[in-house]
């Protein structure tokens, strides 16, 4: 097994070599792991996530074959040199670290326990299905008054009413001014008439008398 490990590292540095010079001018070289990775005391299964981690980034991933894995960590435009690089088997993570060194390998066995609580948090994973409605909640307090609303148009007018009963007699009124003076009478037939009356009031008076002394 160590044999297959040595004959990895050794293969990722001759493809390492390989690479043109000019490629390294505009890229620095990448770190090579090579290792085993153990996950809860037994070998990691075929296919199994073997991620490096860096500042609680994920920086690089590979998968296990036969339990073991080569990963190599590219720090792309970053700037890593220095940094502590960690690592996670199945998203458990691992209690060995490594220096970040530009083209450097390491052989590196990976144990990692899925149990232990420490490390930094894998990625989120898919939401899961919507639980169950819940109980209707308790009836909040009453809330404050609104303000009062703006005044509404006014209505049309109501139909008429019934006539009222008679009211009582008034006061009598005033009296009225005196009417014009009537126009003056005859003066001369009116005197001739007030003699006639005399002299029949006489004659008649005298007739009266004479017939008292016969």
């Amino acid at each position: 097994m160590t044999k297959n490990r040595f004959l990895a590292l050794v293969t990722a540095l001759v493809l390492l070599l390989a690479i043109p010079t000019a490629v390294f001018a505009q890229r620095v070289p990448p770190q090579v792991i090579v290792g085993s990775a153990t996950l809860d005391g037994v070998s990691a299964a075929d296919g199994a996530a073997i991620t490096a981690w860096i500042g609680g980034e994920q920086v690089a991933d590979t998968h296990a074959s036969g339990g073991e894995f080569t990963l190599l960590l590219d720090q792309g435009d970053g700037t890593y040199a220095g940094e502590t690089v960690s690592f996670k088997v199945s998203g458990s993570e691992a209690a060995e670290t490594v220096a970040w060194v530009q083209g450097g390998a390491v052989l590196l066995d990976l144990v990692a326990n899925s149990n232990s609580g420490s490390g930094a948090s894998g990625g989120t994973g898919e939401a899961g299905a919507s639980g169950a409605k819940g109980a209707k909640g308790d009836t909040g307090a009453t809330g404050s008054a609104g303000s009062a609303g703006s005044a509404g148009s006014a209505g049309s007018d109501g139909s008429a009413g019934p006539a009222g009963a008679t009211g009582a007699a008034g006061s009598a009124g005033a009296a009225g001014s005196a009417g014009a003076d009537g126009a003056d009478g005859g003066g001369g037939l009116g005197v001739i008439a007030l003699i006639v009356a005399i002299v029949a009031l006489l004659a008649a008076g005298g007739s009266y008398m004479m017939g008292r002394r016969a």
